[in-house]
């Protein structure tokens, strides 16, 4: 496979992003906040909806013939200067070849175009292949911690943060 393009993703590309946050969901559901059974049941409108709003980017990543990977980063409603990335995933067959890294950098590329001063992230405690990828991109520790939401409460988090 050569180098992954990543392609920030447009209204019209919402089957495309529907299609791999399902495939993310049943491939890690301990990774996201919501199951594959509530993205399948939510109205096919409201896909569109979340690609046009301003203060939000998805990326995809594709490999030479499939879309391999997914993150999004949105602006705090709560922090001014602060990005969120979310929903970050690559496709298992896909690890290790420079994806997340390129979908990381994407998101790190939007937030300080659009001026954001910190970039954040939550990321399962037991996930340590994610926590080390984010550490070599340069996210730290805020030592904030939590727990996924029901039905996954169990699984822990941390919250990690990028000075841009």
């Amino acid at each position: 496979m050569s180098g992954p393009i990543v392609e920030r993703m447009q209204p019209e590309e919402w089957e495309r992003v529907r299609t791999v946050r399902l495939r993310a969901l049943a491939d890690a559901p301990d990774a996201f906040w919501t199951t594959v059974e509530q993205d399948e049941q939510r109205p096919l409108d409201e896909w569109r909806t979340r690609l046009e709003n301003p203060s939000a980017a998805t990326f995809l990543a594709a490999g030479d013939a499939d879309d391999l990977g997914i993150v999004t980063g949105i602006a705090s409603p709560d922090e001014d200067g602060v990005a969120w990335l979310m929903s970050m995933w690559v496709d298992p067959g896909a690890r290790g070849l420079g994806i997340g890294v390129a979908l990381i950098e994407a998101v790190i590329a939007w937030a300080r175009e659009k001026g954001f001063e910190r970039l954040r992230l939550e990321v399962g405690t037991a996930n340590v292949a994610a926590t080390r990828l984010y550490e070599r991109m340069g996210f730290v520790a805020t030592g904030k911690t939590g727990h996924m939401p029901a039905p996954r409460e169990d699984v822990a988090e941390h919250e990690r943060e990028l000075v841009l």
